[in-house]
């Protein structure tokens, strides 16, 4: 059992990293209104895999470098990517607001994934938690008669393969760095990234949008290190839910940025997706028997 004081360091760390991914988010939203989705994940890329190397001599963790060849690895990377290329996709067409809380139903997708996969069994107080949030996802996507938004979609998609992605975290030997595994995962995305980006049209380089792409990167890497420092001494009952703050900071950035508020109909959807996430959690840290805590990182 953490102190208070670690507990309370955990919090801000988790805030902080939470506040550094929607940033990362905002800017790439803005540059993708001069850049196509596949041409500005390959340019945070090249500035990102620059931080990770860094990140890996710095913890005198390149020897380990190979350890990036194991498949689990490269599938998480190669499920990362596509998760990454859909977000940023869907940014250029969405509101920060509604794609962040889209993106927020991901730990319910995870135990209907467990489920699925037989990994989790649960009770009716999960499916029905897991239900409204699913009916708070609807709400934020809003199909209409024509059909749903195909951003929105994407958005989901992308929530999908991040439930994927950190159900198959769980499969990496504890003897692979985290570093090395977001170094491989950063370059895995460039390198589909610049694959997709073949049936794009690029536009050139030099200009501001470049700017935002490099200091996202910098913003994403260092979110990353303060999600790993978040976890590492407090406990992760405490902090979890205080990952949903992100939606917050969303608003707040969109209303700033873009002059975008959400709808009453969008907060109610909002509420309901980050009630239902607390309250699935809250049950997993709570039942002995189940198979989706979030282990304490080393």
């Amino acid at each position: 059992m953490a102190s208070a004081a670690t507990n309370r360091r955990g919090i801000i760390a988790m805030l902080t990293a939470m506040s550094l991914f929607v940033c990362n988010d905002a800017l790439m939203k803005l540059a993708r209104e001069a850049y196509p989705a596949g041409q500005a994940i390959a340019l945070r890329t090249v500035f990102a895999m620059l931080a990770g190397l860094a990140l890996v001599f710095a913890f005198r963790e390149g020897d380990r470098l190979m350890l990036a060849l194991r498949p689990v690895v490269l599938l998480r990377g190669v499920i990362e990517a596509c998760g990454a290329l859909s977000l940023v996709w869907a940014l250029g067409r969405l509101p920060l607001a509604n794609i962040t809380a889209v993106g927020m139903a991901s730990p319910l997708i995870i135990v209907v994934l467990a489920v699925l996969m037989g990994i989790e069994k649960v009770g009716w107080r999960r499916t029905a938690a897991v239900t409204v949030g699913f009916c708070g996802v609807l709400i934020v996507v809003r199909p209409t008669a024509e059909g749903f938004n195909p951003a929105a979609i994407v958005a989901l998609f992308s929530a999908l393969l991040v439930g994927f992605r950190d159900l198959l975290t769980r499969r990496i030997d504890k003897d692979i760095p985290s570093t090395v595994v977001s170094f491989t995962t950063m370059t895995i995305v460039g390198l589909i990234a610049l694959g997709y980006g073949i049936t794009e049209d690029w536009e050139p380089v030099w200009r501001r949008e470049t700017i935002y792409v490099a200091v996202a990167a910098v913003l994403i890497s260092t979110a990353s290190f303060f999600i790993i420092s978040a976890f590492r001494d407090a406990d992760v009952g405490v902090i979890s839910g205080f990952r949903y703050s992100a939606v917050i900071f969303a608003v707040i950035i969109g209303y700033l940025g873009w002059g975008e508020v959400p709808d009453p109909l969008a907060f109610a959807g909002i509420a309901l997706i980050v009630g239902s996430g607390l309250y699935t959690m809250h049950r997993q840290r709570v039942r002995p028997d189940s198979n989706l805590k979030i282990a304490r990182a080393e």
